[in-house]
């Protein structure tokens, strides 16, 4: 049996073994097909998502647009984020963009669509007061909406109900001449 060197019998540190691991993890393959989520950067991307399709909340504006094929890549979530002066100083600002990111982190990979855009408008005293679990349950809620079925009138369709709706009144009816 061949001898083992010198340094063979030396503990590799936790820290290398962690670094090791983490950079082993990182060269894997990735067996999970969680999309890719990117940030919206350019003037353009937001005026095209501020014309599109938009559902408000009590916690910030959510504006979304399926992009064109030619675009960008189909396979990507593209996520923008905008908080004006109303809402605050800059302080305010970057901590209700901060919140809008960790909760896009927590939610669209799960609920948003590959191919689209997607813009979080925060809102005065909202974005930056309202409890977190809150503004993940109004992320949740705008992107069902933004992405239900368009009712002919143009709007979203309501969600159907189970309870049947009373039948008119027999009668009569106005405009009717006997």
């Amino acid at each position: 049996m061949p001898s083992l060197p010198p340094d063979a019998n030396r503990e590799v540190p936790p820290k290398a073994m962690a670094a090791a691991a983490f950079a082993i993890a990182d060269d894997a393959p990735r067996t999970s097909r969680e999309p890719q989520i990117e940030t919206l950067r350019n003037r353009p991307d937001f005026l095209r998502a501020a014309s599109a399709r938009r559902q408000g909340t009590a916690g910030f504006l959510l504006q979304a647009r399926r992009r064109a094929e030619a675009e960008a890549a189909p396979d990507l979530i593209r996520v923008g984020y905008t908080c004006s002066k109303k809402i605050g100083n800059a302080v305010v600002r970057n901590r209700a963009k901060r919140r809008l990111r960790a909760l896009v982190r927590e939610i669209m990979p799960a609920l948003g669509r590959q191919g689209w855009d997607y813009v979080l408008v925060g809102r005065p005293n909202a974005t930056v007061s309202r409890d977190f679990t809150a503004l993940k349950q109004d992320l949740a809620e705008a992107i069902a909406r933004v992405h239900a079925p368009k009712a002919p009138s143009g709007k979203p369709a309501a969600p159907k109900s189970d309870v049947p709706k009373p039948e008119a009144a027999a009668g009569p009816q106005q405009g009717t001449k006997p």
